[in-house]
């Protein structure tokens, strides 16, 4: 069974608002065995909206719309779906009671505007709102089915679970669906496709496939089963084969972040960590403060951002700076070191770079050039990275502080010989 999800907003179409209602509809959907197929959006027009509803209706056997249910003259999705489906709008007085009693219990007179809210097509059936005055609506056609809700997230997720879902369960029957998601960093989204190979595709079940967002590629695993117990094995055996194709690519399931695979490794052999910052200005150790009982691992943070900073708090020699340069592997390497002595940590991580937009030189020192140090009881070791002039400074900061923790996880997988 296939579904379109139809989001109504000009605050969408604009970009005021990410659509967060669509990404939960297609997680729920899909779990209940349903395929989203599709995903249009449109802005608050007559027209655009009766055209858009007219083609998720052609394009599949459920269409879940969200927004344009409301009381203002902006709402339009209830006279779009009218016009639609070729059904005039009638009220419905249970519904305008219900609005009523709502408006009584919060002791506030009904403005008149809410009577609109009780006019719903003719032959559809109103999907019940404990939360809110909007009810939803409910188009039963010959080849498609329509689920009307309101766009307020929590409106619309309680009406779901309690009505459309429980509605379209048993016409999915057994079948399932299942989906899991791989974290990685430090690989490239091509090189992910090269080793997946005929993992990805487009005609297998499970469907794999890749996102890239912020230097992170999620690999993403949807299987449909005869039942959840055949789904959940599905996907369990294509993310182990993924797991194993891609080794310590690999930091993370779900929405585990970078800095969360740092401190799993870091509590549970009970290490710690201190950081030495300059171009961060201290996002790393804000990202690794983050996580819930950090104080157990991260010491200690510097942020040495001037030269003079980097030789008070870390003892990195004035005439290092003034030979090799503040952004520099003799610089990140002393950082590292200095901050390791300092803090009395058993690793630390320095970051020094030009984060732009100004200030590089290229091409020696380019902006987006950035190093890292890391340093141990036995080693201090450097990484350059060129991560872009296209890149801006905020991205290059969340980059470099990234591709730090990455040092530190991988160091940590070696060290402690896990994979």
């Amino acid at each position: 069974m296939d579904a379109v999800i139809l989001s109504i907003g000009t605050e969408l179409t604009t970009g005021q608002q990410v659509d967060t209602n669509a990404a939960w509809l297609s997680a729920e959907l899909t779990r209940i065995g349903i395929c989203v197929v599709g995903h249009i959006t449109t802005g608050d027009d007559l027209g655009h909206i009766q055209a858009a509803t007219s083609q998720a209706l052609d394009r599949s056997e459920v269409v879940v719309l969200t927004g344009g249910l409301g009381p203002t003259p902006d709402d339009l999705t209830r006279y779009a779906l009218a016009e639609a489906i070729a059904q005039p709008l009638t009220e419905n007085a249970e519904t305008l009671e219900r609005i009523r009693a709502l408006f009584d219990r919060l002791q506030r007179p009904m403005p008149e505007a809410n009577k609109v809210q009780a006019m719903i097509p003719r032959g559809c059936d109103v999907i019940p709102n404990e939360r809110g005055t909007a009810p939803g609506i409910w188009y039963h056609g010959d080849d498609a089915d329509l689920f009307a809700l309101p766009g307020v997230p929590a409106e619309m997720k309680a009406m779901f679970l309690a009505s459309v879902a429980p509605a379209l369960e048993p016409r999915v029957g057994a079948l399932c669906g299942r989906e899991a998601r791989l974290m990685c960093f430090g690989i490239s989204e091509a090189k992910i496709g090269e080793l997946l190979g005929g993992l990805m595709s487009r005609d297998r079940n499970p469907l794999i496939g890749t996102t890239a967002s912020r230097g992170i590629i999620s690999v993403r695993i949807a299987a449909r089963g005869k039942d959840e117990s055949d789904a959940k094995r599905l996907a369990a055996a294509d993310l182990a084969e993924v797991h194993r194709r891609l080794g310590t690519a690999v930091f993370g399931e779900g929405d585990d972040s970078l800095e969360l695979a740092v401190a799993r490794l870091l509590e549970r052999h009970g290490h710690t960590v201190a950081t030495a910052e300059s171009c961060t200005g201290g996002l790393l150790a804000k990202r690794l403060t983050d996580i819930p009982g950090s104080s157990a691992y991260y010491l200690r943070g510097y942020i040495s951002y001037s030269n003079q900073a980097k030789s008070d708090q870390l003892d990195v020699p004035p005439e290092l700076i003034a030979e090799h340069g503040a952004v520099s592997e003799a610089v990140a390497q002393a950082m590292a070191s200095g901050c390791r002595t300092a803090a009395k940590a058993d690793f630390a991580l320095a970051t020094t770079g030009i984060a732009g937009p100004s200030g590089g030189t290229p091409p020696d020192k380019p902006v987006g050039l950035v190093y890292l140090g890391f340093a141990d009881s036995a080693t201090v070791k450097v990484k350059r990275l060129l991560l872009g002039e296209h890149l801006t400074r905020d991205e290059i900061r969340d980059r470099a502080s990234s591709a730090a923790l990455n040092l530190l996880r991988l160091h940590l997988l070696r060290a402690l010989g896990e994979k």
